[in-house]
């Protein structure tokens, strides 16, 4: 679980509740794939796990696997990203989604020296401050 005594991680997580209330309030989609999916259902977590249900359950579009998924990913594994976060990645790219957000720093730094076409990969911070503009 993360330690919100970290002032990041603090403010990461009040970062990310922001984001899905402004997506809640229809000024953004929040998009759902199948690696979340994978995700949520190996959560070990019950409250956190049906919290991510709940929100997931409200988006309009879930991104599955497909050729073009499965062969982003496996780019993006070539390029030292672990396998399930190639994944999250290429759904993304997949979708055309404005913004990929992670806080996850290792990934995230990966993840900013791959090719991800229109997909800003973004911190939790960062994003606020783009969607806050």
């Amino acid at each position: 679980m993360d330690d919100q005594t970290h002032l990041r991680i603090h403010l990461e997580a009040e970062a990310i509740l922001g984001v899905l209330t402004w997506c809640e309030s229809g000024r953004a989609e929040l998009l759902n794939s199948v690696a979340l999916s994978y995700e949520i259902d190996h959560n070990p977590y019950p409250a956190r796990k049906a919290f991510v249900q709940e929100t997931l359950f409200k988006t309009n579009q879930n991104i599955q696997t497909s050729d073009s998924v499965q062969q982003r990913a496996r780019g993006y594994c070539n390029n030292g990203i672990k396998v399930l976060d190639a994944l999250h990645l290429a759904c993304a790219v997949e979708a055309q989604a404005t913004y990929f957000c992670t806080c996850d720093e290792r990934f995230f730094r990966r993840a900013k020296q791959v090719e991800t076409e229109q997909t800003t990969v973004v911190s939790p911070l960062e994003l606020i401050e783009l969607i806050e503009l």
